[in-house]
């Protein structure tokens, strides 16, 4: 079964129990991951239950289809409903998939799959998209504004309220991964102690410095024309299992915010002031590094790095070349750009 954009936030809380498997999958990994534990807590509540909660690698169910079956069939010990979770799984696991989802044995396990980034020919998300007792849901990376309301809604768990501007600056600088975004906001509960009203200067002072420097160092870095810097943190965020196309999205939106300011410069304004006037506001540690990359990149120059940045993207998504390969050529491209 394949859902409605506007019914998974609703199937993801209430689970239809007639569903025996639920396969998430997407570019933004940390959104996987979450949306799987805040799944598998309708079922179980403590994900570490050894006796109602089974972990499997995808290459071990490849590997051992008939193992999924037994799994799923077993009864837990201490009573209630099992949780299987499949992690890393990749279109080799289709054949179980294929026998599990046609086996009629008794038994209510939910198994849920925690996948990549699927295409539209996999043939793993071709089977859950088809299936009556699956469901696919992808975990695309989200737009600034509906990760705002994520973060409302956290900040919100832990008693504590945004002002719009802390709001728009958490989301603009977090956007990307949704479990970097989730550690942060735990992090900002803590450092707000008795606090209840989370300020601008209260977010910047907490996650402006580290929350998304991991996946900008090398956006920055292909801006500022530094190949050693690029090079290193790329070959980081690709080791630690980023995908590409968050890295593209981060990209672009960095390179739309010196298209901004080259445009306020073209029309007089200094590039302080226009640096200055960027909302969300740049945090202040970064704002000399973005002022010279805005004397760096005049407009011209910045509408080519944008229209290759999104080229960059739809090759991901529709060529069969090596997603990482397109990320780092687009981004050292970048680089070379910003040397001339």
């Amino acid at each position: 079964m394949k859902l409605q954009a506007r019914a998974i936030d609703g199937f993801l809380r209430s689970p239809d129990p007639k569903i025996r498997a639920v396969l998430l999958y997407g570019p933004d990994t940390g959104l996987v991951r979450d949306r799987a534990m805040g799944l598998g807590r309708t079922v179980v509540t403590d994900l570490s239950d050894p006796f109602r909660v089974t972990e499997m690698l995808g290459r071990a169910v490849a590997d051992d289809p008939a193992r999924l079956a037994d799994e799923a069939a077993a009864l837990s010990f201490t009573g209630g409903r099992r949780l299987i979770r499949v992690r890393e799984a990749e279109d080799n696991v289709t054949t179980a998939f294929t026998a599990f989802l046609a086996d009629r044995t008794p038994g209510d396990s939910l198994v849920i799959v925690e996948a990549g980034d699927l295409g539209n020919r996999s043939k793993l998300r071709t089977l859950f998209e088809g299936a009556d007792g699956a469901v696919a849901i992808p975990c695309y990376v989200e737009e600034e504004a509906a990760l705002g309301r994520v973060i409302a809604d956290i900040l919100h768990g832990h008693g504590l309220t945004a002002d719009p501007d802390a709001l728009t600056f958490l989301a603009g600088n977090l956007v990307g991964d949704r479990m970097v975004a989730r550690g942060e906001m735990e992090k900002l509960a803590l450092y707000m102690g008795t606090e209840t009203r989370v300020r601008l200067e209260d977010a910047q002072a907490c996650v402006g410095d580290s929350a998304a420097l991991s996946l900008d160092e090398p956006i920055w870095a292909a801006a500022e024309g530094d190949f050693a810097t690029l090079d290193r943190s790329l070959a980081r965020l690709f080791a630690e299992g980023m995908s590409p196309v968050p890295i593209l999205r981060a990209a672009q939106r960095h390179f739309q915010r010196l298209q901004m300011v080259a445009g306020q410069v073209a029309a007089g304004k200094s590039a302080d002031a226009a640096v200055e006037a960027l909302r969300p506001p740049v945090f202040f540690k970064m704002k000399p590094r973005l002022t010279g990359q805005a004397r760096r990149w005049p407009a011209p120059l910045v509408r080519q790095a944008l229209e290759r940045l999104v080229e960059a993207e739809a090759d991901c998504k529709r060529t069969n070349m090596p997603d990482q390969t397109l990320c780092a050529r687009v981004l050292f491209q970048l680089a070379s750009l910003a040397r001339r």
